[in-house]
């Protein structure tokens, strides 16, 4: 997270984080609805309810807020991912990562459609970050999947594109919430997360998980 210039000089009190919480929120609000080069300092001071030289002097460029907000969003979107065991049942922990993709889907919208924004223009506020610590982490999940392939437990797959195919699947659901709603019309409502969990495990299980033959 982006380090506020009054916060560099000295301790932050509690005030001073709950008005970095509250510029945050806004600054959310704001991308996540207008893009970062739709955004202006004057919008996210409005919807935080400060002063726009109040905001600066808690982060005092637009890109500060943008980066502190990815760094959370990526911090958070890549923790399920990490969990992936190699002596973990397949089934379960892919079943568990659908799972939890999709409720983060749920409760964070406008974190998912902030980073669809960034990737959507070139990531040009995380290129590195993706090339560097995102792709280690892939990569090195994708050997927890080659062992699973290599030890009989699931069917042979290219692991990068498994794991393309949950983000693509779960992330829709935030993404494109507006045409989700749309087209399921009056079969929307709680339970669809619970209906795309459902369905997905089960897509993804039937197409990977091999079970054990049954002797005759």
């Amino acid at each position: 997270m982006a380090i506020p210039r009054a916060a560099q000089t000295q301790r932050r009190t509690r005030i001073q984080e709950e008005k970095e919480e509250l510029i945050l929120e806004a600054a959310l609000e704001v991308f996540s609805h207008r893009g970062f080069h739709g955004s202006t300092i004057d919008q996210i001071a409005e919807v935080a309810g400060m002063s726009k030289p109040n905001l600066l002097y808690y982060f005092r460029t637009k890109e500060a807020m943008h980066r502190a907000l990815i760094d959370r969003v990526l911090e958070n979107w890549l923790e399920p991912l990490q969990a992936f065991d190699a002596e973990g049942d397949p089934e379960e922990e892919i079943r568990s990562y659908i799972r939890r993709k999709l409720e983060m889907a749920r409760e964070f919208p406008r974190e998912s459609r902030l980073f669809a924004n960034e990737i959507l223009q070139g990531a040009p506020h995380i290129a590195a970050l993706l090339a560097g610590p995102l792709k280690e982490l892939v990569d090195e999940k994708a050997e927890v999947i080659r062992a699973w392939i290599a030890n009989g437990k699931i069917r042979d797959c290219d692991p990068h594109h498994m794991i393309f195919s949950i983000w693509s699947t779960t992330q829709h659901y935030a993404d494109f919430d507006v045409q989700v709603k749309a087209v399921l019309g009056e079969r929307d409502g709680a339970d669809r997360f619970a209906e795309a969990a459902n369905f997905l495990e089960g897509l993804f299980v039937s197409g990977l998980i091999l079970k054990p033959a049954v002797s005759p």
